[in-house]
C-alpha cells in the first residue's frame, strides 16, 4: 500500500529528541475484527498523552477504526482526535520524494511499510527508530526475540522487534497510569443506571458480559446458565455473537437495547462501545467473556475473573497460545482451580463441552488470582512506558 506525500501534513521534525516532543508515525493494516485498530489507538493515545508525542496514526479502514472511536470521520483523509494526527492510508494517484519522516516508526503487525516511505527513511540524516510491533504472546520464546534487530536488506536501516508479552523480558502490555484509579472510583449502581435504566442486579446474581466471536459452544452455556440455581445477568455488545443470543431466545436478532429472559438468565444486548467505556463493563460484570487481543489484556487489568477466546487458527496453531497464558495466569492456583479454569478455557475455545459449575465453584479463588495476577502483570512496566524509553536509548 504505497502513500503520497499529499497524505503527510507538514510537521517539523528534528533528528533527535529527548524526553518528550518525539515524533512517531504508526502503521496500521486492519486485518480482520477490531484487534489491529485497537491496539495501535491505545498505544497512539498514551504516547500522547502521558508521553508528549507527536503521533500521526496511518491506518487502511477507517470504518473500523470509527466503531472504537465515533470522533474518526469515515470520510476524511486526514483529522485529528485525541491529540493524534489521523490519516487514511490508501493508494494514492502519486507518490511523491517530500516526505517528513518521523523519529520514531512504528510498522504494527508486520503491515509492510510503503516502499517510497522506506526509501524516504533511507535518505534521512539520522535514520529513525523502526519498531515492528508484534502480536502478544505469553510463549516463552517471546523474550529471546524481543528487541531484536533486523537488518533491511537493501538500506542502512534496521527495524527492531517489539514483542508485548506477559513475562519479564518483553515489552508488557498497555495500561494508563490512571487506570486503576479510575477502577477504584466506579461506581457499579451508576454504571447500570446509566447505561441500561435499570438497578444493578442484587448480590446473589452472577452478573456476566460476553464478548465473543462465533462459538459452538455458546448454546450450551446459555442452557446452563438458564438452569442456574442462581439469577445470571448476561451482558452482550452487540456484534458476532448476537446471532447465536437471538436464537437461543426464539428471536429474530439481539440488537442494542433488546432484552430477554428465560429460567434464571436474562440477557441486556449493548451497542458496540468505543474503546473507554468498554472498562467501565468489564467493571460492572463479575466475570468476563473476552476475544482476541485488545479486551484480553483489559480484562486482566479489571482484576475479575475472565475466559478468553484467543484468535483461531488452522490446525489448531492457536491452543500452544492460550496454554502459554494460562500458564501464567493460573500460577498459584490450587490444583483443582487451576485444572477447572484450564479445562473451560479449553471447552471455550472448542476442546469439549464447557462446565460452568465446575468452573464457578472456584469463584473466590479465581477472584483473588485475577487481582494478584494484575498485579504482577504491573511490575513488568506497561507497554507505552517500556517501549518509550527503548526509543529514547536510541535517540541519544
Amino acid at each position: 500500500m504505497p502513500i503520497s506525500s499529499e497524505a503527510l501534513p507538514d510537521v517539523s521534525r528534528a533528528a533527535e529528541r529527548a524526553g518528550s516532543d518525539i515524533a512517531c508515525d504508526i502503521f496500521c493494516a486492519v486485518v480482520d475484527n477490531f484487534g489491529d485498530i485497537g491496539v495501535c489507538w491505545r498505544l497512539a493515545r498514551q504516547l500522547v498523552a502521558e508521553h508528549g508525542w507527536q503521533v500521526r496514526l496511518f491506518v487502511d479502514d477507517l470504518k473500523a477504526f470509527h466503531a472504537l472511536c465515533p470522533a474518526v470521520d469515515t470520510a476524511l483523509d486526514s483529522q485529528t482526535a485525541a491529540g493524534v494526527a489521523i490519516e487514511y492510508w490508501h493508494t494514492p494517484s502519486h507518490a511523491g520524494d517530500t516526505l517528513q519522516i518521523a523519529d520514531v516508526v512504528i510498522e504494527a503487525f508486520g503491515c509492510e511499510l510503503p516502499s517510497v516511505y522506506v526509501a524516504a527513511m533511507s535518505r534521512r540524516g539520522t535514520p529513525p527508530v523502526w519498531l515492528n510491533l508484534e502480536y502478544l504472546s505469553a510463549e516463552d520464546w517471546v523474550a529471546d526475540f524481543h528487541l531484536r534487530p533486523s537488518p533491511h536488506p537493501r538500506y542502512a536501516l534496521a527495524k527492531t522487534f517489539f514483542f508485548p508479552g506477559l513475562g519479564v523480558g518483553t515489552g508488557g502490555v498497555l495500561k494508563e497510569r490512571a487506570l486503576d484509579a479510575e477502577r477504584e472510583a466506579f461506581r457499579r449502581d451508576v454504571w447500570w443506571r446509566a447505561s441500561l435504566g435499570v438497578k444493578a442486579p442484587p448480590s446473589g446474581a452472577t452478573v456476566i458480559s460476553l464478548f465473543a466471536y462465533e462459538n459452538p459452544a455458546i448454546d450450551c452455556l446459555l442452557e446452563q446458565w438458564r438452569d442456574s440455581p442462581t439469577p445470571i445477568a448476561l451482558l452482550v455488545p452487540e456484534g458476532r455473537i448476537s446471532g447465536a443470543i437471538a436464537r437461543f431466545f426464539g428471536l429474530t436478532g439481539f440488537a442494542a437495547g433488546s432484552k430477554a429472559k428465560s429460567g434464571s438468565l436474562k440477557a441486556y444486548a449493548l451497542g458496540f462501545v468505543e474503546q473507554p467505556l468498554y472498562d467501565a463493563l468489564l467493571w460492572a460484570a463479575d466475570i468476563n467473556f473476552v476475544r482476541g487481543e485488545d479486551s484480553f489484556v483489559r480484562a486482566q487489568w479489571a482484576q475479575k475473573p475472565f475466559v478468553w477466546q484467543i484468535y483461531p487458527q488452522a490446525d489448531d496453531a492457536h491452543l500452544p497460545k492460550l496454554d502459554a497464558a494460562l500458564a501464567h495466569y493460573a500460577n498459584g492456583l490450587p490444583e483443582p482451580a487451576r485444572t477447572a479454569l484450564a479445562r473451560f478455557w479449553h471447552a471455550w475455545n472448542g476442546a469439549g463441552k464447557p462446565d460452568w459449575s465446575d468452573f464457578w465453584g472456584h469463584r473466590a479463588l479465581l477472584e483473588q488470582r485475577a487481582s494478584g495476577w494484575a498485579g504482577e502483570l504491573a511490575g513488568i512496566g506497561d507497554l507505552a512506558g517500556n517501549l518509550a524509553e527503548f526509543v529514547k536509548t536510541q535517540l541519544k
